[in-house]
């Protein structure tokens, strides 16, 4: 329920913070005090459309936030949940519109957008009004209100359920059925494709592994020779490096000096001369470990030569064979499906015969709860001085185009003349008609209604007397079973709240403003006296607390 209404330079208002209550709140005032000002900015925190002359002359924003306990709202709190925004039991739907008309919105801290305020409050408060939240206009509500009135909302899930697995099969069936012939040429295509590349079976890091191969064993006889030729260079017999540089250090040490440079030289000559041994053994060590291997080298050469030639075919780079098998197999993998065209068409039918015995049961279950919602709202009609008027729940045939809603449509028709035939409400019902129309079927649901707060603007519209007594103790039932709030100017209704807010114009220097007052004892008094007489006189005074007293007794 609603437990809090926070409004900041909003139109007449510069600053307002209301507690709300369980049961029955009167919201009372003057003609033009503003008193829709709470219900507009509330509709505003829900998601409707706002800008930026809304925001109070000489300020930048307007700013609304209202708080909810959600922890009676179950279908809220799984909402919540799913999208990662719950906080417990509480709720803060928050909303601010710039003078310049931008407008931004939050719940629980988090930015929102406008539709997700909407969804979200169309779960915790229905507005029965004459403006644009009025839910009752709307055929999906007229469903809703049916199916919980009749207790069947769990036989319309599994129906909803049903129909969704039948259709997801079936868009899938007929999409296998519309590319056959093309998946059948793909898929002989691939199965050509894939074998091919089977054959080839590239494995990885086999294409360097196999270029690194041939080329070794193609340059394999040139490199022999050229190792011969230095092992020659090295040792040779007479100009061999080797034997030059043994030469050269026999010369040097017949030398007799004592001389440091002569010592260096025959050093450098001694390492020279191991070196080159040591880099003669090691080409020795190649050309003992190195073949000619003519047949291997063939056979290398023509496994990269088939390698090479399918990448040609297949338009890639040799490296992207492997991935593009795997992907080619993926694909023939998933076209295997058509061959199970003859077993889906049986699933669907299976799940077809599922969805209308469901949906079926459930058009039996509605026309018996139609019957029932009829007689029952239509006798709260005539206590709301609608005698003449008619309530009908007509269910609209549709097997040739069933929907996840059943094989018929709900619709809520209303006739207020003697006679005629019952048409839409949005067509027949006036402003004040509609309200008390509303009034009669939450009345008649509210033992099955999961919306905890009620609210009702002007809902007494065109009535007086006994009408409004009984119009006063009806909301003042429904507030005994959640929360309801009114915006009335009778004082019969008043009379019958919990809570009692007016709403006060104030006129200051450069501006006018509107403010919320509680009323307790003597001021409740003082304002339903107000709105029974418009002056206060000792016989509306008197008329005023024995309305009170009575209300008390309906406790």
């Amino acid at each position: 329920m609603l437990t809090h209404l926070s409004i900041q330079n909003f139109t007449l208002v510069d600053k307002l913070d209301l507690e709300l209550h369980e049961g029955m709140t009167a919201l009372t005032g003057e003609t033009g005090a503003g008193k829709s000002i709470m219900l507009d900015a509330l509709g505003l925190a829900l998601g409707d459309r706002g800008d930026g002359e809304k925001v109070r002359e000489g300020s930048a924003k307007a700013e609304i936030t209202a708080t909810f306990d959600v922890s009676k709202t179950p279908d809220a709190k799984a909402w919540l949940k799913e999208l990662d925004i719950d906080s417990d039991n509480e709720c803060i739907l928050r909303r601010v519109i710039t003078s310049e008309g931008r407008s931004r919105g939050y719940i629980n801290g988090q930015p929102a957008t406008m539709s997700q305020l909407r969804e979200l409050g169309d779960m915790l408060i229905d507005i029965h009004s004459q403006h644009e939240h009025q839910s009752l206009l709307r055929k999906d509500t007229h469903r809703l209100l049916l199916d919980a009135y009749g207790g069947h909302i769990a036989l319309a899930e599994q129906t909803q359920e049903a129909f969704g697995r039948w259709k997801a099969l079936r868009a899938k069936l007929d999409q296998l059925l519309q590319a056959s012939e093309e998946i059948a040429n793909r898929q002989q295509l691939l199965q050509f494709q894939v074998e091919e590349l089977d054959l080839i079976d590239l494995k990885s890091g086999e294409l360097k592994e196999l270029e690194q191969q041939q080329k070794q064993l193609a340059n394999a006889e040139s490199h022999l020779l050229t190792c011969q030729q230095v092992m020659e260079l090295c040792s040779g017999d007479e100009q061999g490096l080797e034997t030059q540089i043994h030469h050269a250090l026999t010369q040097l040490n017949k030398i007799d000096i004592d001389h440091a440079a002569i010592k260096e030289a025959v050093e450098l000559l001694t390492s020279a001369e191991i070196q080159i041994q040591e880099a003669s053994h090691a080409v020795s060590h190649f050309v003992d470990a190195t073949g000619v291997d003519p047949a291997k080298l063939e056979e290398i050469e023509q496994r990269l030569s088939d390698i090479y030639q399918c990448a040609r075919k297949h338009r890639v780079h040799p490296t992207e064979l492997i991935e593009l098998h795997e992907k080619l197999q993926e694909e023939l993998d998933n076209l295997a499906s058509i061959e199970k065209l003859a077993e889906l068409e049986t699933q669907e039918i299976q799940l077809r015969d599922t969805f209308f015995a469901l949906a079926q049961d459930l058009t039996k279950a509605r026309e018996q709860s139609s019957a029932k919602l009829s007689k029952a709202v239509n006798a709260q009609l005539k206590k709301l001085s609608m005698a003449n008027a008619r309530f009908a729940v007509t269910l609209h045939d549709q097997h040739e185009q069933p929907s996840s809603h059943g094989l018929e449509s709900v619709e809520f028709l209303i006739s207020t003349n003697p006679g005629s035939e019952p048409k839409s409400l949005a067509k027949i019902a006036s402003g004040g008609e509609l309200s008390r129309i509303s009034l009669a079927i939450v009345v008649v649901a509210a033992k099955t209604s999961r919306i905890p707060t009620l609210v009702f603007d002007e809902v007494d519209v065109g009535i007086g007397g006994a009408t409004a007594d009984v119009v006063g103790a009806l909301l003042r039932t429904l507030g005994k079973r959640g929360q309801v709030i009114c915006v009335t100017h009778l004082g019969q209704v008043a009379a019958k709240a919990h809570h009692h807010l007016q709403v006060e114009k104030q006129l200051g220097k450069k501006q006018v403003s509107s403010r919320l007052r509680i009323l307790e004892g003597e001021e409740k008094i003082l304002e339903i006296a107000r709105m029974i007489g418009g002056e206060l006189t000792d016989q509306s005074l008197a008329h005023a607390k024995e309305m009170l007293e009575r209300s008390e007794v309906l406790n």
